[in-house]
């Protein structure tokens, strides 16, 4: 018996060095693309410089400034604010839509409602900031839309009016958003357990009942992860932001990416750029790991 057992260790020491072995490559990746411009960032947040001269040494000076900066503080300000389109609009037109779809009968449509759906997803960001750009215009797709069917009196610049030009930045976020929750929600209902609906329309319960009682509960999952790559979406937004007004008009849709982008490339301050880019962090994780917790505690 004592031979096998430590035949045994063996083999299980083996198979220890060969996953280490396996995942070096990825651990070392990690650590030179994440772990170590992390700790450049860091150390950078305590000094003044411009990236290029020598440097000086402020302590707590560049966070002192993020928190007490009205400009920046604004921007923190618009990225909660583009939550609300980020993470609750698509999150709930994804579970609605989800449900609708999942109620069809296979076929081609319902393959292709979940095609034109997630298309935006693989569209760049990029490209979808410009093109909307385009419909938002004063004679774009918005406004004549908007004429024809009436409504002209409420056709505007919407990008560039100080009170549109967020709601606008952020229905593009919607958007984009929309068909990934849709998808990753049917992947879900699609592991329900289907006798459990059954058991519901047997005692008659409605569409409403149907979806609060089974289909929500059993999409906990997914909801916690759409939650979290929303928020840090919102959070970080740069793409659509900067192709679209750029943080204007005036600082109506400035975010915290833009604001770190004008600050260390164009005012050439790395270390207030680097504070505000760690501070940016933590609010991310604090926003993120309560979600992930709250999932897990549900899951015991």
């Amino acid at each position: 018996m004592a031979p096998r057992r430590a035949a045994a260790r063996a083999a299980a020491r083996r198979r220890i060095l060969r996953g280490w072995l396996f995942s070096l490559p990825a651990l070392i990746a990690y650590c030179g693309f994440v772990i170590y411009p992390l700790i450049l960032g860091i150390q950078y947040s305590f000094y003044k410089w411009n990236g290029v001269g020598p440097s000086e040494w402020v302590g707590l000076a560049n966070y002192i400034r993020v928190f007490t900066d009205e400009t920046l503080l604004a921007s923190i300000g618009n990225a909660f604010v583009l939550i609300a389109f980020f993470t609750i609009i698509p999150v709930a037109s994804g579970l609605v839509l989800a449900t609708l779809i999942r109620s069809m009968k296979p076929g081609p449509f319902s393959s292709l409602s979940q095609t034109i759906l997630f298309l935006p997803q693989i569209i760049p960001l990029a490209a979808a900031g410009i093109a909307w750009s385009w419909m938002y215009a004063q004679t774009g797709a918005v406004n004549q839309l908007l004429n024809a069917v009436g409504l002209g009196f409420l056709a505007r610049p919407w990008l560039g009016d100080f009170q549109t030009a967020l709601p606008a930045v952020g229905l593009i976020g919607s958007w984009v958003l929309t068909g990934l929750c849709t998808v990753l929600f049917l992947t879900g209902i699609g592991k329900i357990d289907q006798s459990l609906y059954e058991a519901v329309r047997l005692d008659g319960a409605s569409w409403w009942r149907e979806f609060v009682t089974i289909t929500i509960p059993g999409l906990r999952q997914e909801i916690a992860v759409l939650v979290t790559i929303t928020i840090i979406a919102a959070l970080s937004s740069f793409d659509i932001i900067y192709t679209t007004t750029l943080g204007g008009p005036g600082r109506a849709t400035l975010v915290p990416g833009i604001s770190i982008y004008r600050i260390g490339f164009t005012q050439s301050d790395v270390g207030l750029a680097s504070a505000f880019g760690i501070v940016l962090m933590v609010i991310v994780l604090a926003c993120v790991l309560p979600i992930q917790r709250l999932a897990r505690a549900n899951d015991r």
